[in-house]
């Protein structure tokens, strides 16, 4: 079920980018934003009232599930689109995906975890793999005004998303559902976004064209209520360290689909960070008694090994 969950996250997280472009133009991106997160809510909370899954929940309870709207469903996504305008899709997606690094801080800091050595290294193979994928845009980068300013929107999206898994990761250790949660959790994201949008002085509008409203259920249904519900429900079942490991594998099934679709060229250094980027997933994903096999199998001393993997037996793909 959670090699599932992983998967699907990561194949649904690579196609919504495309979607994501037919968002942009017309309407201005809090209000893209807001209607997706608004249709994915109403979507879930239709979904609880067929399944009869009760939505009443404590003010506290509330408050936490604002707190995850804030972070998971409005503010990151919106300094997303503004580094866009700044960074390209390639280096937006080395910055983001540097959020494993800080759920393993967080889940430390917050969670007092021991750093599993497997999820450490391949985390860092992973980033390594994923800086060599879009290593012709990194070179090309021109830290001018708008390339600082956007790198800057891109790490402080990145950083809050990361408090949002970890604040996922605490709803459900209090005994928060990841479907109800995520119902109101999105409602609070798309009603703080549409109350920036007044503030900000915004033309509310809307784009009636076929492109965008076909997008727009996609981003809603799969990107959203589907995705989001697999990824948060990984969180709370292996930890917000190894299940952020989707942000090093999205952007290369991205890229995938865009050899076939836009005629993207691979780079002998593309190649070897994809084959890193993978190898890096073996080792966030390895099981305890891999880890013994391996151990026995080619003699490694105690000490190289994690006692904290070893012990960690519930947390299992």
């Amino acid at each position: 079920m959670n090699l599932s969950f992983y998967l699907i996250t990561v194949l649904i997280w690579g196609t919504t980018w495309i979607a994501i472009k037919f968002q942009l133009g017309v309407v201005a991106p809090e209000l893209s934003i807001a209607y997706r997160f608004g249709l994915a809510a109403l979507l879930l909370a239709l979904y609880c009232f067929l399944r009869r899954y009760s939505l009443k929940f404590t003010w506290r309870q509330h408050l936490a599930m604002a707190l995850q709207g804030l972070l998971l469903f409005s503010a990151n996504y919106f300094l997303v689109y503004l580094a866009s305008q700044y960074l390209t899709s390639g280096l937006i997606a080395v910055v983001f995906s540097t959020i494993i690094l800080m759920n393993i801080a967080l889940n430390v800091l917050f969670f007092k975890k021991k750093v599993r050595q497997g999820v450490l290294f391949g985390a860092l193979l992973g980033l390594v793999g994923i800086t060599l994928v879009f290593w012709p845009e990194i070179i090309g980068f021109d830290l001018s005004k708008s390339g600082s300013r956007g790198l800057l929107l891109a790490i402080i999206s990145t950083a809050i998303s990361s408090a949002g898994n970890i604040t996922s990761a605490y709803n459900q250790s209090r005994g928060l559902p990841v479907v109800q949660g995520n119902a109101i959790s999105m409602a609070y994201g798309a009603i703080l976004l549409l109350v920036f949008a007044i503030v900000r002085g915004t033309h509310f509008g809307f784009d009636p064209s076929p492109a965008y409203m076909i997008s727009l259920g996609y981003l809603a249904l799969f990107g959203s209520v589907i995705a989001f519900g697999t990824y948060l429900t990984l969180i709370g079942r292996v930890g917000a360290d190894r299940a952020a490991y989707v942000a090093i594998l999205f952007p290369i099934i991205a890229l995938a689909i865009s050899t076939v679709y836009e005629k993207y060229h691979w780079q002998m250094t593309g190649v070897i960070g994809v084959t890193l980027a993978l190898a890096g997933n073996f080792f966030v994903l390895l099981q305890p008694q891999h880890l013994q096999l391996i151990k026995s199998r080619f003699r490694i001393p105690n000490a190289i090994l994690n006692k904290s993997i070893v012990k960690n037996r519930s947390a299992k793909l």
